[in-house]
């Protein structure tokens, strides 16, 4: 069973993960009676009162039975001004929910108002803290903790990985999984460690779970690694997978570490070829018969595997890639908070190059903007390091021509830095529409995809194989490769269709509830447990 220190890590979450996100909100010179109507309509207990974005207090179900009714008080007569319960007390959306019981209890109070950069975006209360932090300390409870010796049976993991402040998709996804293992599975594991790939004989700065570091292009480095975690005291190790970040030909050296490693290596694929060369058809045959089982992101990774690497199907599980647990929130309120009130938002983020196709989305601009010309393309996020070494910003420079060329510098914006998650998300839930236009199919996970999802957007993608799982099940829009009118034809459809815009945000967000990082976390942990035998 977990110790107790599990619902103290729960604690640690972001208030953000249980509000009542939009809450209603009046004028001070609104009547009671109004109110009431307002909070039987949306079978609510409270009602915040406002005033030109300053917030003045709430008006809740007490206020109106002790100042109003039972006074014998008009409703008609009686504004919120003159019933509300003030000062509102306010808390910002990463703050921790211990830190909000903390201040619901200093002040005595059942609600709280949460902002982001001052302005109101939910509402939370003690109840719902309260559950949250229950139920997520009985999710703990789903892991199947072995008993050895009257003492529960924890294991530690070692990660095998690039890793930030290295600027690199694999090292976001690797560290908010081992954030979230850390958090949700204090039951069942006792740490976990990284062993860091660097780029090139680069060094960075890493944080201390990183224990050891393997130079990418250093074939010996690799079987160095391995003894020391054969040395070491973890049970199991996670393997990131990726072509590019392992050195030798098609980043063969990584079989120089599987070879010599005796842990248990549970391996998450992030590229799957759906037609390799021999070279890496070789390589990563060699890594799943080394591995002790293989983690895809996506269903289609199964029968890929079998049909093209001759993996056996007992050694394959299916998790999704992990998203933020975000709540469902209407663009307008975020669009305030970042000078965006008015415009019809679309974004694309992550780290540029060309194998994006952002061109194709900026080149579907003109068959758009002349009939919404308040439309703006947010291109977010810094160009991936990898790509700033070999060319510079020859890439960005390319699009942002093309933007001149088309007469487009009112309608696309690049955000040219890598933005933190909290940043990332606002952006995210003041997009009204998600556009991702990779240009090939061969993508078998996206975490910009799996992002969008968890924040509900209305999502227009091309076909590529992650993406095609989501548009069969109505979670997004399908657009064709590499067609600037077909991506135009599916952003106009959603911007001119507010039913399917909406359809489409919602089943994006429904989709994403198995994918938050708590379930993806125990799922990892199981998968490693039946790898040890246990």
């Amino acid at each position: 069973m977990a110790g107790p220190e599990s619902r103290s890590d729960v604690l640690n979450l972001s208030v953000e993960t249980n509000m009542r996100p939009q809450p209603p909100v009046v004028s001070p010179q609104e009547s009671i009676s109004h109110v009431m109507e307002l909070m039987t309509r949306e079978n609510i207990g409270s009602v915040v009162v406002s005033e030109r974005d300053a917030l003045l207090g709430i008006v809740t179900e007490k206020d109106i039975l002790h100042k109003v009714l039972r006074l014998g008080k008009d409703p008609d007569l009686t504004l919120a001004n003159d019933a509300m319960s003030k000062p509102l007390i306010t808390i910002e959306s990463d703050r921790t929910i211990n830190e909000a019981l903390s201040l619901l209890e200093k002040h005595s109070i059942r609600r709280l108002a949460v902002t982001r950069g001052g302005f109101l975006i939910g509402l939370t209360t003690e109840r719902r803290l309260l559950e949250i932090a229950h139920n997520n300390y009985l999710m703990h409870n789903q892991i199947p903790v072995q008993k050895t010796g009257g003492f529960d049976k924890k294991i530690r993991i070692g990660f095998i990985s690039t890793y930030p402040p290295r600027e690199c998709g694999i090292a976001t996804f690797t560290s908010h999984l081992a954030d979230a293992i850390s958090t949700f599975c204090t039951g069942a594991v006792k740490s976990t460690f990284v062993v860091a790939l660097n780029d090139k004989r680069e060094s960075y700065a890493y944080e201390n779970r990183v224990k050891y570091q393997i130079e990418a292009d250093d074939h010996d480095s690799y079987e160095n690694a391995a003894e020391y975690v054969n040395a070491s005291d973890i049970d199991v190790v996670s393997l990131q997978h990726e072509f590019g970040i392992f050195g030798g030909k098609s980043g063969e050296y990584v079989n120089a570490f599987l070879s010599k490693v005796r842990k248990p290596v549970v391996t998450t694929l992030h590229t799957i070829l759906e037609a390799p060369t021999d070279e890496t058809r070789n390589v990563l045959e060699a890594v799943i018969e080394k591995s002790d089982a293989i983690i895809v992101m996506a269903t289609v990774g199964s029968t890929m595997l079998e049909q093209h690497y001759r993996c056996p199907p007992d050694k394959i599980r299916y998790i999704p890639h992990g998203c933020p647990n975000v709540p469902y929130i209407e663009t307008a309120m975020i669009k305030r908070g970042l000078g965006l009130q008015r415009r019809i938002v679309l974004s694309t983020f992550g780290l540029l190059s060309s194998g994006k196709g952002v061109e194709h989305a900026i080149e579907a601009l003109p068959e758009i903007v002349p009939s919404h010309p308040d439309v703006l393309y947010l291109v977010i996020g810094e160009t991936h390091p990898e790509v700033r070494k070999r060319e510079g910003e020859k890439y960005r420079q390319e699009l942002l021509d093309k933007v001149d060329s088309l007469g487009l510098s009112k309608n696309v914006s690049f955000v040219n830095r890598f933005l933190t998650e909290n940043e990332l998300i606002s952006y995210l839930q003041a997009t009204d529409i998600y556009i991702i236009p990779y240009p090939n199919r061969e993508q078998i996970s996206s975490g910009t995809l799996s992002y969008a999802l968890s924040a509900g957007k209305a999502i227009v993608t091309t076909p590529f194989l992650h993406a095609e799982e989501i548009i069969a099940k109505e979670a997004a829009l399908g657009c064709q490769f590499r067609d600037p009118r077909s991506i135009a034809r599916s952003v106009t459809a959603l911007i001119e269709d507010g039913k399917l815009l909406r359809k489409l945000s919602r089943n994006a967000y429904d989709y994403s509830r198995p994918m938050i990082w708590p379930n993806v976390a125990m799922n990892y942990v199981n998968s490693f447990y039946r790898s040890l035998g246990l």
